[in-house]
């Protein structure tokens, strides 16, 4: 199965929801063994806004790996957007990762030495986007972050609110049906960090399923729904 056959952002599969976790676990070696997330069941319907709270070591890192399904459970079943994860071989788990899954991590992650416009466009590559279409979606990604102005810049002279702002834009770039966000304010000072929460905000507004993971309850706040994570486990408000 291709990229292109996978359901799409705005594909209704049945009444599943964005994102299904039924009694996952997730342990690390054996002497002694690391339950880094125990039992989880966890749901996010089409279009909610999600924050998963919890201090350093709760698991919530963990957790994010696994609905980003770059980890896999020991246990459990992780369904994404109707798709069993555990029926697909690798590339069949990073087609459905590239099309359905948008994540934004806390370090960035982007190339210095490449313009913001080549650093979104590396999203589009995986995707076998032509070059002249890859230029056209990446450019329009970058404005509807907010930095039409800066598409040309290299990463490397960019401010850390700018840089996050740029991973966001190679996030939403392939229209992902989940927003996935890993402590998205935590290198960043109060004014860029107020920046990029509205933005996530607006994204959330115009329909995509968001979750954010964050030790900061003025994070956590801003989303419709916010479950703690602690020693592995879920604890629902």
């Amino acid at each position: 199965m291709t990229d292109t056959e996978w359901p799409s952002s705005d594909a209704k599969v049945g009444a599943a929801p964005v994102v299904e976790l039924v009694s996952v676990s997730r342990t690390y070696g054996t002497r002694p063994a690391t339950h880094a997330v125990r039992d989880v069941d966890l749901e996010l319907a089409r279009g909610e806004y999600l924050s998963i709270m919890g201090p350093s070591g709760s698991g919530k890192s963990t957790l994010l790996n696994l609905i980003a399904l770059l980890d896999t459970p020991t246990s459990g079943v992780i369904r994404i957007n109707g798709v069993t994860a555990a029926g697909l071989n690798n590339s069949g788990l990073a087609g459905l990762r590239r099309r359905t899954i948008g994540v934004v991590f806390q370090a960035f992650h982007l190339l210095g030495h490449l313009s913001a416009q080549e650093n979104v466009e590396l999203a589009l590559v995986y995707r076998g986007v032509r070059s002249g279409q890859r230029r056209v979606l990446a450019t329009d990604a970058l404005v509807r972050v907010g930095l039409e102005h800066r598409v040309d810049a290299l990463v490397a002279t960019m401010s850390g609110g700018e840089r996050q702002r740029v991973a966001i834009a190679r996030a939403l770039v392939t229209s992902p049906a989940l927003l996935l966000c890993d402590e998205p304010t935590g290198n960043l000072d109060s004014s860029s960090s107020s920046g990029v929460l509205d933005l996530i905000d607006q994204i959330h507004d115009d329909g995509s399923s968001v979750i954010v993971i964050t030790h900061d309850p003025n994070v956590a706040g801003r989303a419709e729904r916010l479950v703690t994570v602690r020693d592995g486990r879920i604890e629902h408000r």
